[in-house]
């Protein structure tokens, strides 16, 4: 069995992160967990050591501030890399992220994928707890998105995201330039782009009952202006070129 860890991005949310770990466990049994914790002022950083302390499989990534979804990311691969697990998943600390959709992800990497994607736009997929108008804006989103970048993936900004380690091991971060939520287009994007292996699998994806949305103007200007300029720059030829795969990964 691939050794595999869900590393879970953190900033206030006390009241989610222990019962998300749980049902966790209670799918795969044996996968690791890693909080990367930007030093939330709830205490999700203190509870997060208490989870470690009770259980082996759960470890934590204490960072001093919070500077964005990529930089937590990159700090929790790095550290789950060095530590030489086979598969590297992304999970949402809210519960907005199904625990028991996880066998599916892990399946795509067992398939050869390099990649997986969870999706809530393709036919299976569903959005619980969002009204019509958010929908509406996330699918635009979406839709612009992947016009722009002329991707063929569904769902550029899901969260809900695995890869086999030989191919995160690949990518030099310090050439991945988004900090917010535009971080989860930059990758797909960038792996889609160098030829590596990418699936696309249905969730259903339920708006977070705890807690707040860590959403924001800032982040939203952020990918759509980092889109729309990564788009022009294609069209003339221009656009950054894409992370250098190794060829065993490159298909």
């Amino acid at each position: 069995m691939a050794k595999t860890i869900v590393v879970i991005p953190t900033y206030n949310e006390i009241a989610s992160i222990a019962s998300v770990i749980d049902r966790i466990h209670l799918t795969t049994a044996g996968t690791h967990v890693l909080i990367v914790d930007d030093n939330s002022p709830d205490g999700t950083g203190r509870l997060a050591d208490e989870l470690a302390a009770a259980d082996e499989r759960v470890h934590v990534l204490h960072r001093s501030e919070k500077n964005g979804l990529g930089a937590a990311y990159g700090a929790g691969f790095a550290w789950a890399l060095e530590r030489d697990y086979d598969y590297v998943v992304e999970m949402d600390a809210d519960g907005s992220h199904q625990p028991e959709e996880l066998p599916r992800l892990i399946g795509l990497l067992d398939g050869g994928d390099d990649m997986g994607i969870g999706t809530r736009w393709i036919p299976g997929g569903t959005i619980v707890n969002w009204p019509l108008h958010r929908k509406l804006i996330s699918r635009a989103g979406t839709f612009y998105s992947r016009v722009m970048l002329r991707s063929r993936l569904h769902d550029l900004t899901s969260g809900y995201r695995g890869f086999r380690a030989e191919a995160l091991r690949s990518v030099d971060f310090t050439r991945v330039a988004s900090q917010g939520y535009c971080f989860q287009i930059e990758m797909a994007w960038q792996f889609e782009r160098s030829g590596a292996r990418v699936g696309e699998f249905p969730i259903t994806f339920i708006e977070r009952a705890e807690g707040v949305s860590k959403m924001s103007t800032g982040i939203v200007v952020e990918a759509l202006t980092k889109v729309t300029l990564w788009g022009l720059a294609s069209a003339v030829g221009r656009a950054p070129a894409p992370l250098p795969l190794r060829a065993d990964v490159a298909r």
